[in-house]
């Protein structure tokens, strides 16, 4: 009897031993999967090319920095509206009022909080101080903030259930990671039953290879997670978790909007101050080379400059700033869309100075044109508005208005055709004829071409080139391959 209460208490025991275990193996498990521990892929040329030239060993410490943010932004100051010390104390009492908020939401934040300063760029952003002016001289209208990471983010797991989660686009991660809050146009898929309020973990979905080299994300949006391997990406998003935040919305919310917050992000892995619409106007989020390439080229007031390959506007603005809005920058895209941009941020900035084109760099050149002054070119040169007479002409020749029993009705001629067609009633119930409306918005995106959605809208000028010699200086920031981007979750396209 006793040796038989004896092996019973043993293999209790073992019970007990191998349940308590199950957690702890699960725990860790957990652990590697709800982290970010991303793996850059490459394209396989560019990547044999790079360990080829770096090593092994080395190309992998550059791959792993790549997909890490900085360590800080970097902001331009407008300094025709303000100055760089009132940015800095604006800035240091939004900092004051986000900890008061975030400390009112979870006290033991700053607990597991560990700063990276391995990127202090020459001491200039300061380990005591989180905002600092730029000590390198004559850029004393830059301001550097400090952030923080990675931390280590305690996520809502049960070892019987996983956390609702939602899956973001590649591209709105890179954004998050640099402080940005989850709007809804960048989130796949979502856990069931998620309402307003709920806290939900944020992961990535990453391009995945499919065919013939190609890549492609594989996600359905609004796909439901289960938690489980059957998950669209499962595997594939170990240790591709960005944060936590807190829907502003439900699940059904998220997928029938189109714009808006989608979550906010109360835990990141890395902490890095957001500036949407923070001081709009005055300041300018900017990267600290594009801020020297400007400061290099000197302009100086009254100049003419020409900015080839401008959009978004980052240098051309920052070119106008350091010439006081006096004299005139050029700013030239072959995008129609992206000049538009150069005219919203210029407009956003409050400088006059800027004048935007559609133009392909490639053809900046008008050896037709002899005279060397730019004042005697805008004069002659033939620029052309973008309207619907010079752009619908391909697809419409002429236009005539008749008048019939007190109604506009169209009558159009095709090119090629010598009849003109009147729609009779029967024909346009059938819907085949284009109604007035349908013709104007047509020649509307002839007009302003192809954009975001088919339809950005707004009007750009369009130039023939510039004869020689027409400006003082000029700007060539050439399109790159932007490996250096970061953060950078992909980086496997054709290069």
């Amino acid at each position: 009897m006793k040796r038989g209460r004896v092996l019973v208490k043993a293999i209790n025991t073992k019970n007990l031993s191998s349940r308590t275990s199950l957690p702890q193996s699960q725990e860790a498990v957990s652990m590697e999967r709800y982290s970010y521990n991303p793996r850059l892929k490459w394209n396989q040329q560019v990547e044999d090319y790079f360990n080829k030239a770096y090593g092994l060993e080395a190309f992998s410490r550059i791959s792993k920095a790549l997909t890490r943010p900085s360590c800080y932004s970097c902001i331009r100051v407008n300094t025709l509206r303000t100055t760089t010390e009132a940015v800095i104390e604006k800035i240091l009492e939004i900092q004051r009022e986000k900890r008061l908020n975030d400390n009112s939401k979870n006290t033991n934040k700053n607990e597991d909080a560990k700063v990276d300063t391995s990127e202090n760029v020459n001491g200039f952003v300061s380990e005591t101080s989180p905002v600092s002016k730029c000590h390198i001289p004559g850029l004393d209208y830059v301001v550097f903030i400090k952030g923080s990471g990675p931390h280590d983010i305690q996520y809502d797991i049960q070892h019987d259930r996983p956390p609702k989660e939602i899956i973001v686009s590649r591209k709105c991660a890179e954004a998050v990671l640099r402080g940005a809050q989850v709007y809804i146009p960048g989130i796949l898929a979502c856990s069931a039953h998620v309402e307003k309020g709920d806290v939900v973990a944020v992961s990535v979905g990453v391009e995945q290879p499919i065919r013939d080299g190609e890549w492609a994300i594989k996600i359905t949006r609004g796909i439901v997670l289960q938690g489980q391997k059957s998950d669209p990406q499962y595997l594939e998003r170990d240790g591709l978790y960005i944060g936590q935040g807190i829907t502003n919305l439900s699940r059904a919310g998220i997928f029938r909007d189109l714009s808006g917050l989608g979550v906010d992000m109360t835990d990141r892995v890395f902490q890095l101050t957001s500036f949407n619409d923070v001081l709009k106007g005055d300041i300018f989020l900017q990267n600290l080379p594009s801020i020297i390439t400007a400061h290099v080229l000197d302009p100086q007031p009254e100049e003419i400059i020409l900015d080839m390959c401008a959009a978004p506007g980052g240098k051309t603005t920052a070119i106008a700033s350091l010439m006081k809005d006096k004299g005139q920058v050029i700013a030239v895209d072959r995008s129609h869309n992206k000049v538009l941009e150069i005219h919203n941020l210029a407009a956003e900035l409050g400088l006059k100075s800027i004048k935007g084109y559609k133009l392909d760099a490639l053809k900046s050149v008008n050896t037709s044109k002899t005279n060397g002054t730019l004042t005697h070119f805008l004069s002659e040169v033939k620029i052309s508005q973008t309207n619907q007479e010079a752009e619908s002409a391909s697809f419409v020749s002429e236009v005539k208005i008749s008048q019939t029993n007190q109604e506009a009705v169209s009558v159009v001629a095709l090119p090629g055709s010598d009849e003109i067609s009147i729609p009779d009633d029967e024909k346009v119930e059938k819907g085949q004829y284009k109604s007035q409306h349908e013709l104007r918005k047509h020649n509307r995106r002839m007009k302003n071409g192809c954009g975001r959605n088919q339809a950005t809208g707004g009007r750009v000028d369009k130039c023939e080139g510039f004869s020689p010699n027409s400006f003082d200086r000029v700007l060539l920031d050439a399109p790159c391959s932007a490996l250096g981007l970061r953060p950078r979750l992909f980086a496997a396209e054709n290069h």
